[in-house]
């Protein structure tokens, strides 16, 4: 390590290009996993905001929200049953609305409506305003960006293609359901207007898209069979049914891992170079006795000193970034991820050390300082 560092101040400007190098592959490493985390944050925040342990979709539903409705009385026979200690009904439509109060300027804004029950813990907490109220049919809580969109307390919300007005009473943050802003409203509210065509309901008793259930020990399997056309799903599972998500999950993945292969390749051709433009001083090194292992164990030191500093600046230079991007840019930073990828990121490098190094060995001592031809 001695040899590492007193070798990395003499050539500063040689260690300094390729520590900028790995930052950069490192900063976009670090922009790349935010937006993807952004997007994915946008598509799914309500379903991951959710605190269930299983979800109860219909049957053959692959836990999409799109192809399910279940009979609200199944929550309701559940609870205190197979393990379940809550049960929470979930309604979900995309609706189109306006603003009564700023109408003049006749924007419409695409959201999508969430059907709850008041008090139970699927509903989210309010940053602004208060909670939903059982009494109150037409109150209802919406996520914080609709504040853009001029949307204030007290405002009237007019669904557009039918009669039903909601006032706003709160405002939450971080709820969004398949890129639209979420608003939260009592059930029966969401049922008279999801149901309102005959025979939409499927034939239904209090039809809602899912149930969230909360419980230590859930036997998902009983319930499964004791309940004809549903099935539960884990989370993890419903958060993948949600439309798009896996798709935008599985790009961003795909793109991060090639990102870390080209990674490794370009650090290794770094190093594979550099230890190539030193083969005189390797040579003369081990003609006086240095070992094959201590010449590499001072390059995998180098590169793991440098690639530490450089991952570090990245990190740093992506939370820069991140507070000019505007405010409506899905981009979302997770420290535990940020650290994740970093590590990754810092072994990947060593790896690539490790194949360059190797040529060490290959090292003739009396070649390499020319006393052989």
């Amino acid at each position: 390590m001695f040899l590492a560092i007193k070798e990395m101040k003499h050539s500063k400007t040689r260690f300094a290009m390729i520590g900028a190098i790995i930052m950069l592959i490192a900063w976009l490493v670090f922009i790349l996993s935010g937006l993807g985390n952004g997007l994915s944050t946008l598509a799914a925040a309500t379903m991951k905001n959710i605190d269930g342990d299983l979800f109860v979709y219909e049957e053959g539903s692959e836990a999409a929200m799109m192809k399910t409705k279940v009979a609200g009385t199944v929550a309701d026979d559940v609870e205190g049953q197979y393990g379940v200690d809550n049960a929470a009904k979930f309604g979900q439509s995309t609706i189109i609305v306006q603003n009564e109060v700023v109408s003049d300027s006749k924007e419409k804004n695409d959201v999508t409506f969430a059907g709850i029950e008041p008090g139970k813990f699927i509903e989210p907490e309010v940053v602004e305003g208060k909670q939903l109220d059982a009494n109150d049919p037409f109150g209802v809580i919406i996520d914080e960006s609709l504040h853009e969109k001029g949307y204030e307390l007290g405002d009237t919300i007019v669904v557009t293609s039918s009669d039903l007005k909601l006032e706003v009473v709160g405002f939450t943050k971080g709820e969004t359901f398949n890129h639209l802003p979420t608003i939260f409203g009592n059930l029966e509210t969401w049922q008279s207007y999801a149901f309102a065509a005959p025979g939409s309901d499927n034939g239904l008793e209090n039809p809602v898209t899912m149930i969230a259930l909360q419980g230590d020990s859930i036997d998902g399997e009983q319930i499964n069979a004791n309940y004809d056309g549903v099935e539960t799903f884990t989370k993890s599972e419903a958060v993948m049914g949600m439309p798009g998500y896996k798709e935008e999950s599985a790009t961003i993945y795909m793109m991060l891992a090639f990102l870390f292969v080209i990674s490794a390749v370009i650090i290794a051709v770094f190093f594979y170079v550099f230890i190539l433009q030193k083969t005189q001083q390797f040579g003369v090194m081990k003609a006086i006795g240095a070992s094959d292992r201590f010449i590499k164990n001072s390059i995998i030191s180098q590169v793991f000193v440098l690639s530490l500093v450089s991952i570090i600046a990245g990190i740093a230079l992506t939370y820069l970034t991140a507070l000019v991007f505007p405010a409506g840019m899905p981009f979302s930073l997770d420290f535990k991820m940020v650290l994740i990828y970093g590590v990754v990121l810092l072994i990947v490098s060593v790896l690539g050390s490790v194949i360059s190094a190797r040529q060490v060995t290959k090292i003739d001592p009396l070649t390499a300082i020319g006393r052989v031809e």
